[in-house]
Order: structure tokens, then sequence, then C-alpha cells
């Protein structure tokens, strides 16, 4: 059985997943309106990760006994200056996610729930990549913009080869 207070954090962290997944559906529309598919598909893909993330937490939940409580998910943002301040606010939000995971594991050793500190595990290193491939990109970005702009078209041909694996699922699911 989940502690209370770790069960209302992981209920908080679903609506924060389900809240990141509709951020980069969002940010996937823009890019489609800006006729950007590469990026519109490389945003897609960061939706459906987020989507499974939420759905690993919700299935986590109901597996220890607790109970989820789904919660209205706010708005997000809809247009980006470009596509670097769009990544900007990628980065940006990849990073509060991990704040919010790091404070999850706080909680779960703070209660002594051994299990779930080795579940967070997986988002821990899951988070050290979602910020690296932001920044990368962002990094990118910056530069295109200050010495080759042309190289925009490229690197949106790149990101339409991104296709979504499911890595919440262990070989044996």
């Amino acid at each position: 059985m989940l502690d209370k207070k770790i069960e209302k954090a992981y209920n908080d962290q679903i609506n924060a997943e389900f809240w990141s997944a509709y951020l980069y559906l969002s940010m996937s529309a823009w890019f489609q309106k800006e006729n950007m598919p590469g990026f519109a598909n490389w945003m897609y893909v960061q939706y459906q990760e987020e989507n499974t993330h939420a759905q690993k937490f919700f299935r986590y939940v109901n597996e220890r006994g607790g109970t989820v409580v789904l919660q209205p998910i706010a708005k997000v943002q809809t247009s980006w200056k470009s596509a670097t301040d769009a990544f900007k606010d990628t980065l940006e939000h990849e990073r509060k996610v991990t704040a919010m995971i790091n404070n999850l594991v706080d909680i779960a050793k703070e209660v002594k729930d051994h299990a779930s500190v080795s579940f967070l595990n997986w988002y821990v290193d899951e988070q050290v990549e979602e910020e690296a491939n932001a920044e990368s990109l962002l990094q990118t970005l910056e530069k295109i913009e200050k010495k080759a702009p042309g190289a925009m078209y490229m690197l949106d041909k790149e990101l339409q080869a991104r296709t979504f694996v499911d890595a919440t699922l262990t070989p044996a699911e």
C-alpha cells in the first residue's frame, strides 16, 4: 500500500506528465502550422513519450494499491516566436520535470518506500536523456541561426526520421 504523501505526489506527477504531453502536442501543431514537419514529428514523439510516462505512473499507483485521481490539465502555450524559442521552453520544461522527479525520490526516501525509489530510478535516468536531447537540439538551433540559416531545412528533414519506441516497457512486457 502506498503512503498517502507519495500517493498524492504521484497523482500530481501523473497530471504533470499529461500536461507535458499536451505541451509537446501543442508544439507539434505549431511546427506543422509553420511548415516544419520534422520538428513537428520530433515534438509528436515527445508527446507520445510523455503520455507513456504518465501511464507508467498510473499503472504503478494502481499496482501498489493506491488511488489514481485524475486532475484537470491546465492550458498550454500554443505559439512561439521561433523554433529556438520552442526548444528553450522545452529545455526549461525538462529541467522542471527533473526537479519534480527528484522531489518524488526525496519523498519516497522520506517515507521509506524502497519500491518507489527503485521505480523512480528509471525516471531519474530518463530525465538525464531528456535534458541532454533538448539541450543538444537547442545548441544546434542557436548555431544555425547565427551561421547557417539554410541548415534549418536539413535539420528539419533529419528530425522527420525520429520514431517512437515505448521505453517504459521492459523486454518481458
